[in-house]
């Protein structure tokens, strides 16, 4: 099966990139939406995801590996949630932003241009490469 691509939000104030490298996993919990958990589902050990900073900042910082599939969101009461786990592949060299990617017609299409609320989004590995080579350029 194929490698898919993912774009995850994180708010910054909660739990940073930093915060990511530093603890070497992450699980995505607390996700609350039916098509983001969805996404979570779809997800394979292997996928690359974009690490995007939401509210705070609004960029893309680096990217991670799926590395356990979804199981069940320990934080969910009594609800079907899942959750996923991720690594730290490697951080940006410099971080994209919302409006960078706006801006990129190769990008247009992408769901955090025409979904920007959805927390967990798919991007295909064409948009996925775009946002790395944008972030080795200067703004």
């Amino acid at each position: 099966m194929a490698r898919q691509y993912w774009l995850i939000k994180t708010e910054p104030y909660v739990f940073s990139w930093e915060q990511f490298v530093r603890d070497g996993r992450a699980v995505l919990d607390g996700v609350r939406n039916f098509v983001a958990r969805n996404n979570l589902r779809a997800m394979k050990r292997g996928d690359l995801a974009l690490f995007y900073h939401s509210h705070a900042g609004k960029e893309v910082v680096g990217f991670a590996e799926v590395s356990r599939e979804h199981y069940p969101d320990p934080t969910a009461k009594g609800a079907d949630w899942s959750v996923v786990d991720f690594v730290p592949v490697e951080a940006l060299p410099r971080p994209v932003t919302l409006r960078e990617i706006k801006a990129d017609p190769e990008l247009a299409d992408m769901p955090l241009v025409r979904q920007p609320r959805l927390s967990v989004q798919p991007c295909t590995a064409e948009q996925f490469r775009r946002v790395v080579a944008l972030s080795k350029k200067r703004p």
